[in-house]
């Protein structure tokens, strides 16, 4: 028929279709579901050096890679997976990738990595250009949905894959260039391709006094590593004079597992051929220069641990020192060989155990704002019982700080939801409202130590007002929230990360994560939150010395209400923010969580115990004052009950 086309033309069309979607770059990146049962599995490999076919196959109880495409790599053997590697449910993905320009084979099953072929300088020949060959049969167990750069092959479950390689000069990638060193042979960095490692040889002679290894900069790029070979590798590498050192950069498979953090663009490899080196007496020194690195990200030097599990990609900072020359440029010092890199924390550090933590902060929060509107309530009967009478000066900062931290707990509690709900829009401003809200509650606590000062101290003098305390308490903090708004760009939605699913964090209304809002964030927060807890530390000292001598404090009860209260008000728990780090600092995250979360409840707690001591203390003559009244100078206040004095501050 005219303007059919002949199905010969379609079969045609279809056929070299089909061969463009198997047929490879010049790497391969292969992925698929791994379908096995729920025995022991096994990762089994066999890597020879040749450039011929490899295979990818997969059964109930095993995942095998075998075939000889590597130029100089020769690796065998077999591994237990262990629990953690595979999912429960049968069917676990996992990738290989294969770089031909530095000799590297890497397996990823499930979340771990494992290297089958270390990565080496560039081969003379390299197995390329792999293509899929004919179909596997099919099984109950095997390899589902199959591809190759995301291009699906078959999504039949097979028994393996094969691909065939064909042998290319590695030149043919990696164009060079003479930089006038008859020794070195260096690739030209602005060649297309990124991923072609230089690797050089360095003869020790026998007066070898140290060396530096500085390439020569390209203009509009970053310098390349330099090196420093001390003296004492000399020493070390005892009959072995040739060093090989190799530059390897934009590499993905030097990459560790866990998304916060990853490795520079640049990493070096030293070693000693068929020599292991390590403990020298002066360290080797590698600088590496790269883009600007805020310093909310931290920088470490780390080298290739490879003693545990020479499979697996393990940096370590174990036998190497940081010291950073600046945003853009490390300097790494370390007494052995092997490959090093700087591992930089690109992203805010994820929260340990964030789920729990959340869960504690939510009912903390509820509790403590239905504390804290009882405790409203307590503060404003007591405020209009003694109306009448003279007025205690403490209850009015009391009830300041009451209201303040209600609204905080209040706002903390509802943040997570408003953020899903609202967006970033109602996050600026509930974020400025929790901001105002924890500042104010600083203030009132501020204010709760200075006026256990004044009455302790400087008792024949009237206290500042109560409108002084209103505006040093409710107007001041303020003022910084106010000109945060106006700068912009502070508050806003804010992302929580969890070492349990990085992929999907907690969202806050809160400060952004940017260098501008950290800056507020340590200007503020951090700054009042230390002086608020070195005066309430300090105050606490001070009362312990006023009252130590009574003898009320003999008494247990009386001597854990009287500083367990005490550090409610002053809050010196939040001394707690500044002492996780360490061998101890999930236990110091949980205590801080509890502490901070049920403060309201604890404080009302404190206000409660104190009326009920009163009522059951069967004195004959009502204390001085309910809450407030201290001694008319400073002589008699050991004769005065504790009470008075823990209400009062």
């Amino acid at each position: 028929m005219e303007g059919q086309i002949p199905k010969g033309v379609v079969a045609l069309s279809i056929f070299i279709f089909l061969l463009s979607k198997v047929s490879c770059d010049r790497d391969l990146h292969f992925c698929g579901i791994w379908r096995h049962g729920q025995r022991p599995l096994i990762l089994s490999f066999d890597i020879l050096p040749g450039c011929g076919e490899i295979s990818i196959a997969a059964n109930e109880s095993s995942l095998n890679v075998r075939g000889g495409i590597a130029a100089q790599c020769q690796h065998s053997g077999t591994y237990r997976l262990d629990r953690q590697t595979f999912h429960e449910d049968g069917e676990t993905h996992f990738c290989l990738y294969w770089e031909p320009l530095q000799d590297q084979l890497k397996l990823q099953v499930g979340w771990r990595n494992f290297t089958l072929c270390w990565p080496s300088g560039m081969p003379d020949d390299c197995c390329t250009y792999l293509s899929y060959g004919s179909n596997a049969p099919e099984a109950a167990y095997g390899i589902v949905n199959g591809t190759i750069e995301n291009d699906t092959v078959s999504r039949k479950t097979l028994t393996a894959y094969t691909f065939s390689g064909s042998a290319v000069k590695c030149a043919t990638f990696c164009p060079k260039r003479s930089h006038g060193d008859a020794q070195v042979s260096m690739i030209d960095q602005t060649a297309v391709e990124p991923l072609c490692a230089r690797s050089s040889e360095l003869e020790l002679k026998d007066d070898f006094r140290g060396i530096d290894i500085n390439s020569s900069r390209v203009e509009g790029l970053i310098p390349e590593p330099t090196i420093h070979l001390p003296p004492a590798l000399k020493r070390a590498a005892k009959n072995n004079s040739r060093v090989v050192y190799t530059f390897f950069k934009n590499n993905s498979m030097f990459q560790v597992d866990h998304k916060e953090e990853r490795v520079l663009d640049d990493v070096v490899e030293i070693s000693v051929e068929n020599q292991v080196i390590q403990n020298l007496a002066e360290p080797i020194r590698i600088g590496f220069h790269h883009d600007a690195i805020l310093k909310t990200h931290s920088r470490k030097c780390v080298s290739w641990d490879t003693r545990t599990d020479p499979m697996k990609v393990k940096w370590s900072v174990e036998g190497c020192k940081t010291q950073q020359r600046g945003a853009k440029h490390t300097e790494c010092l370390c007494d052995h060989l092997t490959y090093f890199t700087v591992l930089v924390q690109l992203e805010p550090r994820p929260v340990r155990h964030l789920l729990a933590l959340t869960a504690i902060s939510s009912l903390g929060c509820i509790v403590s704002f239905i504390s804290g509107v009882a405790l409203i309530v307590f503060l404003c009967r007591s405020i209009h019982t003694n109306n009448r009478r003279a007025q205690d000066p403490a209850t009015p900062i009391h009830l300041g700080l009451a209201v303040s931290l209600t609204v905080l707990h209040l706002l903390f509690f509802f943040t997570g939801v408003l953020a899903n709900v609202g967006g970033q829009d109602l996050c600026v401003v509930i974020g400025a409202g929790l901001h105002y809200a924890l500042l104010s509650t600083f203030s009132w606590m501020g204010i709760e130590v200075f006026h256990t000062f004044w009455m302790v101290y400087m008792v024949f003098r009237p206290s500042p007002s109560l409108c002084v305390w209103n505006l040093l308490g409710f107007v001041l903090p303020a003022v910084p929230v106010v000109i945060l708004v106006a700068v912009g760009n502070i508050y806003g939605l804010r992302q929580v990360a969890s070492t349990e699913d990085v992929g999907n964090p907690y969202l806050m209304c809160w400060m952004k994560d940017n260098p501008k809002s950290l800056l507020a964030q340590h200007l503020t927060n951090s700054t009042v939150l230390a002086a608020l807890v070195s005066a309430g530390l300090l105050m606490l000292f001070l009362v312990y010395r006023e009252i130590r001598t009574r003898d009320e404090w003999r008494k247990n009860q009386v001597a854990f209400l009287s500083i367990w209260g005490l550090s409610c008000l002053y809050g010196t728990t939040w001394a707690l923010a500044f002492l996780e780090f360490g061998p101890f600092s999930d236990f110091i995250t949980f205590l801080s969580c509890i502490l901070n979360s049920f403060q309201g409840f604890l404080l009302m707690l404190r206000f409660f115990m104190l009326e009920w001591m009163r009522k059951h203390a069967g004195r004959s003559k009502e204390l001085p004052a309910k809450a407030g009244h201290m001694p008319t100078s400073p002589s008699t206040i050991s004769q005065e009950p504790l009470e008075p004095l823990c209400s009062s501050s």
